[in-house]
């Protein structure tokens, strides 16, 4: 489970130093994120299976203890959100508004994602096919 953590935190340390020294307007954390993808798929090719990510895995066992303590992780949204309740309630029309207006545009977004992974896709399988 040690070895799980530190898979993690390198990563996100990676991700966190990649972001400063370069500038980026993105997280630390989502660029460690791409970093461990990157790196599950590159022990995927280099051995042709699972085992880096599998439940039996380090990172496995680590991903399967933090995903059983995710709503433990929600608690300080939470006292944030009833820490500013009047806040919010003063901007709630502009809150919904934002809440709805960003909902429909990521639902857009996944859509044309899908249509134009399906259309790759199915263009290979054609290929394939033929």
């Amino acid at each position: 489970m040690i070895a799980g953590i530190a898979m993690l935190l390198v990563c996100q340390l990676i991700g966190e130093v990649s972001v400063r020294g370069l500038g980026l307007p993105v997280p630390g954390p989502v660029v460690g994120l791409v970093v461990l993808v990157c790196a599950a798929a590159v022990m995927r090719r280099a051995t042709g299976d699972d085992r880096f990510v599998e439940t039996s895995a380090p990172l496995g066992r680590v991903a399967d203890g933090l995903l059983s303590i995710l709503a433990l992780l929600f608690v300080p949204a939470g006292v944030g959100v009833v820490q500013y309740l009047g806040l919010i309630g003063e901007h709630a029309v502009a809150i919904g508004v934002a809440l709805v207006a960003s909902t429909v545009v990521t639902l857009l977004a996944t859509v044309a994602t899908f249509l134009a992974i399906r259309r790759l896709v199915g263009a290979v399988d054609e290929e394939a096919g033929s």
